[in-house]
């Protein structure tokens, strides 16, 4: 069993991600932007794959209910790693001074399958990582107490010893009902006390 990890959040965590970074390329009127991702490609509409949903029935589903859209809807699946622009300004380096410390390394993301697929390989970082659990291919998310208790399971790891780092409080939460420590995210700074308050890191 694995005394001590860190186990991450990935988007707005590790990564940005905002569905506004591709669809501002593609709509040039603020006011039709902020339409668009209120009523058609929405958060909440994009969480169905993060789900598990597959996402050939959500784009036909869509498309049906707004056929003048088409193009901006497959514009959603193809060009997806363009709602995520980079990293959040100092997190990878906090990614490598863990593993650097020999700090065990795993991660919890609400993501779509098809899309993990697509994003993992262009992210060396990740390699730095034992397990990622992936709520799409699982089709169980956070903060559903499932996930938490399939990774402490998955990943082998003694819930006391661990941190969930997490901008979403309710996800924070979840973890901390399953027995592991919880950070809600804000920027990397106050994360880094976090960590050398713990101990995961040297002062």
């Amino acid at each position: 069993m694995i005394r001590q990890s860190v186990i991450f959040d990935v988007g707005r965590v590790l990564f940005d991600w905002d569905l506004r970074h591709l669809f501002a390329k593609l709509i040039e009127d603020e006011q039709e932007l902020e339409w668009f991702v209120t009523n058609v490609v929405t958060p909440e509409w994009h969480f169905q794959h993060d789900a598990g949903r597959p996402l050939a029935a959500m784009l036909s589903e869509l498309k049906a209910a707004f056929p003048g859209q088409g193009r901006l809807i497959d514009a959603y699946a193809a060009r997806f790693n363009e709602t995520i622009p980079g990293p959040i300004p100092g997190s990878l380096e906090l990614v490598e001074r863990l593993d650097a410390a020999g700090v065990p390394l795993f991660a919890i993301t609400n993501f779509g399958h098809e899309f993990w697929e697509g994003f993992r390989p262009t992210q060396p970082v990740f390699d730095r990582f034992r397990d990622i659990i992936v709520s799409g291919t699982e089709k169980m998310m956070k903060p559903d107490p499932a996930i938490y208790r399939l990774a402490i399971a998955r990943f082998g790891i003694d819930p006391a010893g661990a941190l969930f780092i997490d901008d979403v409080a309710a996800n924070v939460a979840g973890a901390e009902t399953a027995g592991i420590a919880g950070h809600r995210f804000v920027d990397a700074a106050a994360l880094e006390r976090e960590l050398v308050t713990r101990r995961y890191l040297p002062a």
